[in-house]
């Protein structure tokens, strides 16, 4: 047992009128004997379920991403004159509604934004369609790719994704705990802020809960991250829902965030989004969408891609943005920029197996 996390645990397990929060120092380190195993199981458990009860400050966000950033890995700076996106989604993935943010990070891509992505397999406490598996279906295998093999295909095509069960093994050890658990602790919000990427940076997380959003305002001030969206999308995630407005937070050189809303209405978009049915209807409907075919998950498409297309400066407005994305996935540039993404990894997995990494 370790008597220094038996106080982390004594302060945030104490209840409302003698409990405490962590400093950002002790979160870092509370993370740090956790991700380490330096503290028992029992302790652990019981931190977990304590702090999300108790609920994180900022500050104690901001020290469990300071503990992330010195043990895991961190894509390193490419070549590019626009900060890089990072999308934060959730790590347990989509069960109700069909995801769209690997044809978004394709899109972005093929116009020079890079984008950044990271996630694991199918994850409590969702087990929801992941990231990774929806890259695999599309014929993009990241689950092979060391890091440095990673590093190369995201400089080469713009896209990176941070495999965390090859990249981050200290993390593998958290998911039973949140299985067991049945609720996301708060390492699963700070997930959602976290920046494997170490050049300038345009923050994108999703999230569910109107007091997250504050949460994140704050914490990402902490960190000194300035440019950042805030989206209140589809299961948490960052796209854009077709069914109500659209919510979003944007940054501003004041520091507070400015408000941001989104009918689809008023840009011709139906009010309807797409369920998610399987993966393989899922990559069916995708294919249609690389196609240039008009189908509900084009809307989808279009409706999220104008948005990005616009907030990454590229377009001028929310509009353009629609109808030059609609012009990239008809003219084929999107569906270009996944084969030659494919390719890449494709050769990068060849080359670390013979290679032995």
């Amino acid at each position: 047992m370790s008597n220094l996390f038996r106080q982390f645990l004594q302060k945030v397990g104490s209840g409302n009128h003698t409990g405490e929060n962590l400093t950002r120092t002790e979160a870092a380190t509370a993370t740090k004997m956790i991700l380490l195993g330096e503290a028992t199981p029992a302790q652990i458990g019981a931190f977990l379920i304590a702090h999300r009860i108790k609920r994180p400050t900022p500050e104690e966000l901001a020290g469990m991403l300071d503990a992330y950033n010195e043990l895991g890995p961190k894509l390193q700076p490419i070549a590019t004159k626009k900060p890089v996106i990072v999308f934060g989604i959730p790590y347990d993935g989509r069960t109700r509604t069909a995801p769209i943010s690997p044809i978004t990070a394709l899109l972005l891509a093929a116009v020079g934004q890079p984008v950044v992505m990271h996630g694991g397999d199918r994850l409590p406490t969702k087990y929801g369609l992941p990231l990774a598996e929806i890259w695999q279906a599309l014929g993009v295998n990241w689950t092979s790719l060391s890091l440095e093999k990673t590093q190369q295909v995201f400089a080469q095509t713009g896209i990176g994704f941070v495999y965390t069960p090859q990249h981050f093994l200290l993390i593998n050890s958290l998911w039973e705990y949140r299985d067991q658990l049945g609720k996301r602790p708060p390492f699963a919000t700070m997930e959602l802020i976290w920046c494997p990427y170490a050049g300038d940076v345009h923050m994108i997380p999703g999230f569910v809960h109107p007091p997250t959003e504050t949460l994140f305002q704050l914490t990402l001030r902490l960190h000194n991250i300035k440019k950042y969206t805030l989206v209140k999308g589809l299961e948490g995630s960052c796209d854009l829902p077709r069914d109500r407005t659209a919510i979003i937070g944007l940054s501003s050189p004041s520091g507070e965030i400015e408000r941001l809303h989104l009918a689809p209405r008023d840009y011709d978009v139906t009010a309807k989004n797409v369920p998610l049915a399987n993966t393989e209807e899922l990559l069916t409907q995708m294919q249609a969408v690389l196609a240039g075919t008009a189908t509900e998950l084009m809307e989808t498409a279009l409706w999220n891609g104008g948005f990005y297309l616009w907030q990454s400066g590229i377009c001028p407005d929310m509009r353009s943005g629609i109808a030059t994305a609609r012009e990239l996935f008809i003219t084929g540039a999107v569906a270009d920029k996944l084969k030659q993404l494919s390719q890449l990894s494709s050769v990068s997995c060849q080359l670390s197996v013979i290679n032995g990494q």
